[in-house]
């Protein structure tokens, strides 16, 4: 629908003209729901934002001949700052200041810090220990989390192979981490 053709819709809701204003519903409702639905993610939460954007419509038509703006564009902006302050309604409430200080920081304070490095380490130096291909099945594996499957087909290997190797891998870095962990004997 044209731009002008909503304009000359509006100046006649401005005066009030139902019928105008349900032509203007039919036509430019299936554009505005979207805007709601899009803002708001919750086809109720848009439905119902619809009808109290179709109500400011009735209400300030009158406004629209001063604001310069294109008639679909001036119903757009309705609609999207009247669904922004849903959203903004729908926000839980900040918590009181005394509240958040006596949360404890769960960021690791510098002495944990440089026990994971060095842990990190150790365990690098293990892995480096083992055959490349077992190293990076372990990586994978406790890493980014896939299956004894989908190792399996990535190394091409079959399937108890590839348990065996995991579980023999394991065995091997627990043992260099045992022995890593304890004091030299002088």
């Amino acid at each position: 629908m044209p731009s002008d053709e909503i304009a000359v819709l509006l100046s006649r809701v401005a005066l009030k003209d139902r019928s105008a204003f349900s032509v203007l519903y039919n036509r430019s409702s299936p554009k505005l729901f979207a805007i709601c639905l899009r803002i708001l993610r919750d086809r109720a939460d848009a439905e119902e934002a619809l009808q109290d954007v179709f109500v400011k419509i009735w209400q300030r038509a009158e406004s629209f001949a001063s604001s310069g703006n294109g008639a679909m564009g001036w119903l757009a902006a309705i609609a999207r700052y009247h669904c922004i302050d849903r959203l903004r309604v729908r926000r839980p409430p900040a918590e009181e200041l005394e509240t958040v200080i006596d949360l404890a920081d769960s960021a690791a304070d510098p002495e944990q810090s440089a026990v994971l490095r060095s842990e990190g380490k150790r365990i690098d130096t293990c892995l480096q220990a083992l055959d490349p291909d077992r190293a990076r099945a372990v990586r994978h594996a406790y890493v980014e989390g896939l299956s004894y499957q989908e190792l399996a087909d990535r190394f091409a290997v079959p399937l108890n192979t590839m348990r065996t190797w995991l579980r023999r891998s394991l065995l091997k870095l627990r043992e260099c981490m045992d022995d890593d962990a304890r004091p030299e004997q002088g």
